[in-house]
């Protein structure tokens, strides 16, 4: 999973610097950006913050950790081939999928649904519209003064808002209250 992510990257940066493209724009994700034990509850999570690949790789975290390093990859690759380099980390991505199968994302939705979870988390979980994260992805590009990364993200709700909403829209599931 990490391999294939890191050489991919690495080979859109060089095709995208020998074909003089004017701007990359690179998804990553908040993955990359805020698994990190050491930083404290208090502290504000923003696009300078990177997720501790240590702790990534000890708790068999492999999206995390691919994410972080593929994105690193991306900006060592620009840096050395002169690529102006602009990255959108979305937080979970939720809307209409392009693919019949379902993804990672609609899974943390679908798990209400289906009755495979009993209970939710006392957690919070960040949103953004697919169609937000594809109009971020224009206006980095677009915009001549974009640079670094940055976090795309449109809501933060409690696991009880989310099967709240659920249970609203869709009363005939089994959708958790507890």
């Amino acid at each position: 999973m990490v391999e294939p992510a890191v050489i991919g990257t690495k080979n859109v940066i060089v095709a995208a610097a020998e074909a003089k493209v004017r701007r990359v724009v690179f998804t990553s994700s908040i993955g990359a950006v805020y698994m990190d034990p050491n930083r404290s509850p208090d502290d504000v999570v923003d696009e300078s913050c990177w997720s501790d690949l240590e702790f990534c790789k000890n708790t068999k975290n492999w999206y995390c950790y691919g994410k972080a390093v593929a994105e690193k990859a991306a900006w060592e690759e620009a840096v050395a081939r002169g690529v102006d380099l602009v990255v959108v980390n979305p937080v979970l991505v939720l809307g209409p999928l392009l693919q019949s199968t379902v993804n990672a994302s609609i899974i943390h939705i679908l798990k209400y649904l289906n009755g495979s979870a009993k209970t939710y988390a006392n957690s919070v979980q960040a949103y953004v519209h697919v169609r937000d994260v594809a109009l971020a992805h224009i206006l980095v590009y677009e915009t001549p003064s974009a640079s670094g990364r940055y976090l795309c993200a449109e809501s933060v709700l409690h696991r009880g808002e989310v099967v709240e909403i659920l249970a609203k829209f869709f009363p005939e599931y089994p959708i958790p209250t507890k």
